[in-house]
């Protein structure tokens, strides 16, 4: 078997990570529902990287937690995800970036577009609604974020390589 690509995601703070899973399980299909709620930094990086990507993330980590919000929901046509916005988590994404330049799949050299996912593969309708609802009583929130984390794809469920808190 090929070796695994590996995805960089963000840990989201105890605080928040319990309602953004209790969102996804109420509305992502269950039969399609094989990962946590998180937040995509790299969706397929190569395992080549891991040992750079470890030093790398263990240095991004040496700072204070980033500040987040949650800042608005997007319409993935036939899906629903919250919109997030973090200009520190922005920063160190495009110094990994940056730093694997010419490794990074079309899905991950394209702007990087900050969400979670709670929904995916409905019908549109279903989407809409649930938008709807969201927006109906949204307001911007603060997203604790307490880490970063590697894993690797196993076409489907992920595996945990490791993770690393932020300083602070």
């Amino acid at each position: 078997m090929a070796a695994a690509p590996i995805i960089v995601t963000a840990l989201f703070g105890d605080g928040d990570n319990g309602w953004l899973q209790e969102l996804r399980r109420a509305h992502y299909p269950p039969e399609r529902n094989r990962v946590a709620a998180h937040l995509t930094l790299f969706h397929h990086l190569p395992p080549g990287v891991e040992d750079e990507l470890t030093r790398r993330l263990a240095r991004a980590v040496a700072a204070p937690p980033p500040e987040a919000e949650i800042a608005g929901i997007i319409d993935l046509g036939a899906g629903t995800a919250l919109r997030v916005h973090s200009e520190d988590l922005e920063h160190i994404r495009a110094e990994l970036a940056e730093a694997f330049h010419g490794l990074l799949t079309p899905q991950d050299s394209v702007p990087w577009r900050p969400h979670v996912t709670i929904q995916n593969k409905v019908e549109p309708r279903d989407a809409r609604r649930l938008q709807h609802h969201l927006r109906a009583t949204f307001q911007p929130r603060p997203l604790a974020l307490k880490g970063l984390a590697a894993w690797r794809y196993m076409d489907g469920p992920w595996e945990a390589i490791r993770s690393w808190p932020f300083r602070g």
